[in-house]
């Protein structure tokens, strides 16, 4: 008969060795707490059924420092990240898979607090964890843990998304406030207090993108602004579409407590990372239905028009009309305001 090992507390070496201690780490603190029918088999691939032949895939890693923030933590965010990504490319969310490189030390009772979190983000998402992976490195390697998610969707039949498709006088909408997940990390991470809190905004996005382009014809591009923010991404809709645009400082919803942690600190909101927003470029005739249907649901009760699509004169760019009537230009951000953000 083989002896039952007690876990110890904190992460060994010997957790990613392939005997029998990752063999208990696997069966007795992963799987139950992620339990399907393609995970509980724990072959080298999971068995999927997918409903059509039309799938999306993406993979995301994630290093977010510290693990536990208000609004998320590191397992809810890898997640909502990597169903995020399945949405804006206009697919429902199937299914994930989970590999963790933990260093060794980990506290063991952590690890459970961020399989608890990966589970009830699963569930609230519609997705199952079919399948993963788990590596131990050396103390000081890893830096306690980091999450690689890869997740396949299916794609909504008679959904057309591209750059290409985009056109001069297309609107822009925001499904809510900017900011939140960036000023959250880095308050947090200098152990800054503010007066109003501030939390992430992590959540999962497919169950609202997945309405809107069930709903509404028109819609022409999604994309989630996480790292470089909402300047990046329409920057990178400037540059892949060759058309300009124009933003309305006015209308970009941005918590006050999230903007007045941004001028403490010197941070330009545009550039600040969101981890429960897309940016949606919809044809001028359905903006108005978009922004109904975003408001009728908790991820979009904030849901703005914030600009739209211009001609370009000179040279195609993101020019921002300022709240006292200027304008100037947005900027791709030429790196990382914040390491390590998600």
């Amino acid at each position: 008969m083989t002896q039952t090992m007690a876990q110890p507390e904190r992460i060994l070496l010997a957790h990613g060795g392939g005997g029998q201690l990752q063999n208990q780490l696997i069966r007795e603190r992963i799987v139950p707490r992620l339990r399907n029918d393609a995970l509980s088999e724990l072959g080298d691939s999971a068995h999927l059924k997918l409903p059509s032949h039309d799938v999306c895939f993406t993979t995301d890693s994630y290093v977010v420092k510290p693990l536990f923030f208000k609004g998320g933590d590191i397992g809810k965010l890898a997640v909502c990240g990597t169903v995020n990504d399945l949405a804006v490319s206009g697919a429902q969310p199937v299914a994930l898979s989970l590999a963790l490189i933990i260093e060794e030390g980990f506290e063991v009772a952590l690890l459970d607090r961020i399989l608890q979190s990966i589970s009830a983000a699963a569930e609230q998402n519609q997705v199952s964890i079919v399948t993963g992976d788990t590596k131990t490195v050396d103390h000081g390697a890893a830096d306690d843990i980091f999450i690689n998610t890869a997740g396949i969707g299916v794609r909504l039949p008679n959904v057309e998304l591209g750059l290409g498709r985009i056109e001069i006088g297309d609107k822009i909408l925001i499904n809510g406030t900017l900011g939140d997940h960036g000023m959250t990390i880095v308050s947090q991470r200098e152990g800054i207090a503010f007066e109003s809190s501030l939390a992430s905004d992590c959540a999962g996005l497919a169950e609202l993108t997945c309405r809107l382009l069930e709903s509404v014809r028109g819609i022409k591009f999604l994309r989630d602004p996480t790292r470089g923010g909402l300047a990046a991404t329409l920057n990178e809709i400037v540059e892949g579409s060759r058309r300009s645009v124009e933003i309305e400082e006015r209308s970009i919803p941005v918590k006050p407590a999230v903007q007045a942690a941004a001028d403490m600190l010197g941070f330009d909101v545009l550039n600040t990372a969101n981890e429960g927003k897309f940016v949606a470029v919809v044809a001028p005739e359905t903006a108005e239905a978009c922004l109904k249907i975003c408001r009728e649901h908790p991820l979009g009760a904030e849901a703005r028009i914030i600009g739209q699509i211009v001609e370009v004169r000179d040279t195609p760019l993101v020019e921002l009309r300022t709240k006292i009537g200027g304008r100037r230009i947005v900027q791709m951000p030429y790196g990382r305001e914040l390491p390590r953000i998600c």
